[in-house]
Formats: C-alpha cells, sequence, structure tokens
C-alpha cells in the first residue's frame, strides 16, 4: 500500500532565510495572479461584446474562443503539474508569462475569427502555465501544513482583487481608446511585471533535491495510481467540475444578464467587478470558520449559498440593490474552491506528487470552466433569456456542495 510523503519545505526548515524567501515568492505571486488573471482571463468578459461587433461574428462564436483557450489550458495541467513535480516553477511560469504577454499583443491584431481561436488556443496554454495551479504548487512546495493555507490565501486575497480592478479598468480602457488598445496596454502592464518577477523570485526550496532522493519516499507514478483508486478523489472532482461550471459561466454571462436586466453597461460592469471583491471575503470567511467547523461543512455551506443566489437572481436583479443582494451572495463563494482544493489534497495525499495530482484534477476542472460558457450560450438562445441559465448556474452550485459533503468508505494510507 502506497504511504505518500511530504516533501514540502517548512518555513522553520533553514532558518529564518528560508521563511523570508518564502513569502517573498507569495508576495510576487500576489501580484502576477492579479495582473494575469485580469489581463488573460477577465478582460475577455468586458470585450466579447465590441470584439463580435468588429469581428462581425456572434458573442456565441467569439465565446468559443474562450472554450479553445481553456481547452488547451486543461490538455496542458498534467505535464505542466509533473515538469513542477521535477523541476519546479521558475522556467515553467517565467516563460508562460512571457509568452502570455505576446500573445496579448497578438490577440490586439487580430482581424478573422480564426485568428482570434488561433491566439486563444496559445493563451491557453500559458494561462497553465503562469496562473494559479504552478503557482500553488510552488507555494505548496515551500510551506509546511501549519502555514501552507495562510500562504496560498496571502497570494489569493490579493489575487481575489482581479476582478474589481480589471473588469471595470478594461471597460474604462475600452471606451476611451477601443479594444485593440486595451490589449496593448494590458500586455505591456503584464510583460512588465510578471516576467521580472518570475524570473528573480521564484526558485525551489533548499531542500527539496535531497528530501526527493529519500529512500523511503514512494515513486511519483504509484502514489498518483493510488489516488486515482481514491474515491475521495472522485467525489472530490464531481464538486469542483461542477463549481467551475458555474463559475466559469456566470464570469461570461453576468454582464450580459445585467444590461438585458435594464442596467447600464458600466454598472453591469462594475456590479460584476464586485465578485473579486466578494471572492476576498468568501475566502477569509472560509479560514476564520475552519478553525471552529470542519472544512468540508463550511465549503459545503457556501456552494450552497452560492446556488439559493443563482437561482433567485432573476427575480431580484431589476433594481439595483436587488442586483447589488444577489450578486454578492453569490460572490461569497467566487474563490473559495482556489484556496480549498490545495488544502483537501495536500492534506490527504502529500506534497510528493502534489503537482501532477493538482494537475490530474485540474483537468475536468478546466474541461468544465471551457465548455460551460458556451453551453450557456447554445442554452441562451434556445431559451432567449437568461432565467434558465441562471437556473443551471444554481443546480451545478448545488452539486458541488453535496461532492464536498461526500466521503470515501475508506481513509487513504495515512503519512
Amino acid at each position: 500500500m502506497v504511504t505518500p510523503t511530504r516533501t514540502a519545505a517548512d518555513p522553520t526548515v533553514g532558518g529564518r532565510r528560508t521563511a523570508f524567501h518564502g513569502w517573498r515568492i507569495v508576495a510576487a505571486f500576489a501580484i502576477t495572479q492579479t495582473i494575469g488573471y485580469g489581463a488573460l482571463y477577465y478582460a475577455f468578459a468586458v470585450l466579447l461584446h465590441p470584439i463580435a461587433t468588429d469581428l462581425d461574428a456572434s458573442p456565441a462564436t467569439v465565446t468559443g474562443a474562450l472554450t479553445t483557450a481553456i481547452l488547451a489550458w486543461a490538455a496542458t495541467a498534467v505535464p505542466v503539474g509533473r515538469w513542477l513535480d521535477k523541476h519546479g516553477g521558475r522556467a515553467l511560469m517565467t516563460t508562460g508569462a512571457a509568452a502570455g504577454a505576446l500573445l496579448l499583443v497578438a490577440w490586439s491584431q487580430v482581424r478573422t475569427v480564426g485568428q482570434l481561436y488561433l491566439v486563444f488556443a496559445g493563451l491557453g496554454v500559458t494561462m497553465a502555465m503562469a496562473l494559479y495551479e504552478p503557482a500553488t504548487a510552488v507555494i505548496v512546495s515551500w510551506f509546511g501544513p501549519d502555514r501552507r493555507a495562510r500562504a496560498v490565501l496571502a497570494m489569493i486575497v490579493v489575487a481575489g482583487f482581479a476582478s474589481t480592478i480589471f473588469m471595470p479598468l478594461t471597460g474604462y480602457l475600452e471606451h476611451q481608446h477601443g479594444w485593440r488598445t486595451t490589449l496593448l496596454i494590458l500586455a505591456a502592464v503584464y510583460a512588465a511585471t510578471a516576467v521580472p518577477l518570475h524570473a528573480t523570485v521564484i526558485r525551489r526550496p533548499p531542500h527539496a533535491q535531497h528530501t526527493e532522493q529519500a529512500p523511503t519516499a514512494p515513486p511519483r507514478r504509484e502514489l498518483v495510481r493510488a489516488v486515482l483508486r481514491d474515491a475521495r478523489f472522485w467525489c472530490l472532482a464531481i464538486a469542483f467540475v461542477a463549481h467551475s461550471a458555474a463559475m466559469s459561466t456566470m464570469t461570461v454571462h453576468l454582464v450580459g444578464f445585467l444590461t438585458s436586466a435594464g442596467h447600464p453597461a458600466t454598472f453591469a460592469a462594475t456590479i460584476a467587478g464586485l465578485l473579486g471583491v466578494l471572492s476576498v471575503t468568501g475566502r477569509l470567511l472560509l479560514t476564520g470558520a475552519q478553525r471552529r467547523l470542519r472544512l468540508t461543512v463550511v465549503v459545503a455551506a457556501i456552494f450552497a449559498t452560492q446556488a439559493v443566489a443563482a437561482i433567485t437572481l432573476p427575480f431580484i436583479a431589476g433594481s439595483r440593490a436587488g442586483a447589488a443582494v444577489g450578486v454578492t451572495a453569490f460572490g461569497i463563494g467566487f474563490g473559495v474552491a482556489s484556496l480549498a482544493s490545495p488544502a483537501l489534497l495536500a492534506d490527504r495525499y502529500g506534497t510528493t506528487a502534489y503537482g501532477t495530482i493538482a494537475g490530474t484534477l485540474a483537468t475536468p476542472v478546466t474541461l468544465a470552466k471551457a465548455t460551460a460558457p458556451l453551453g450557456a450560450a447554445a442554452l441562451l438562445s434556445i431559451a432567449g433569456g437568461y432565467p434558465p441559465v441562471l437556473t443551471a448556474i444554481g443546480g451545478a452550485c448545488f452539486v458541488a456542495a453535496i461532492g464536498i459533503l461526500a466521503r470515501s468508505a475508506t481513509p487513504f494510507p495515512n503519512r
């Protein structure tokens, strides 16, 4: 029977210098993830309709470009995880940031839908190389279980403001300069921050190589095979797949829903930007509540709250106050998965093959992120309105809550 071992560096190992540099990495990621998500991901929702108009394409067709990106992201997740387990994150994440900036420039120059899809295929690969998944794996490798959650939280609390900052900012820039110049500005900002920070700050923990060579450590492949036979892993997969589908659908379609409810585009973009602030609130709530309650219970309760909010949103969003209340209730859980997933995976399976295991989970989760907005666009066309879309989002959140609470009949071997 496989017994996973931890290869993560405890910040207390190696003295204050090791701990200090671990927190430097967290600080660097707080900056690069905020700008990376804002430029590479959240900008799309704001620029969707201007791009569709300029390219003479339907919003559903343009949404397919994001689907292409996330499919490429999913296809890259496991190879990226394996690379991280073997080589660390510096070269990978620096290359990903540089490529992401160049592809933003390429995006600004597209003239056809085919060119747009090609650029977004490349963007999907760069997002897999430079965003949350590899950043979280690097942090997990530096911090022991007593400080890991706090380190991940420190990164994502700051990065949770990506939508709050970049959705209104992107809307303003697009209004002032058009979508093409907006993308050039975003590319310059991302290149000037993420590339040097990834290149100079990211490194492997000093003792990682020695830990990997320990004779008691099981081979990564053996550990991964054991994880894939664990029923609890698949319960978590169902939960996070359903939640990812709900989150990505709401991200892409919330502005359109609010404008269809009669709100101005500027108000819709601003309210949608609240999701970032609320994701921070939800993560802080999760961190505080899990000191008294089980992590799975807290996460399931937040997912259930989101379900109720999504289902009721069509009935209350006609007024500005109602829209704000509904989005607030939904936004509480917007970023919870990014904190809960690393904690649940690392606590149960250790960190010997964390990158590969997280990448394996990320593949179906990212596929759901890719296909859900496109499916919602098709449902919108068929139904002729947003209520069925929001009902589907609520149903997915209920499934996520049930999956989080489901437990394996047998525990994974203790470490």
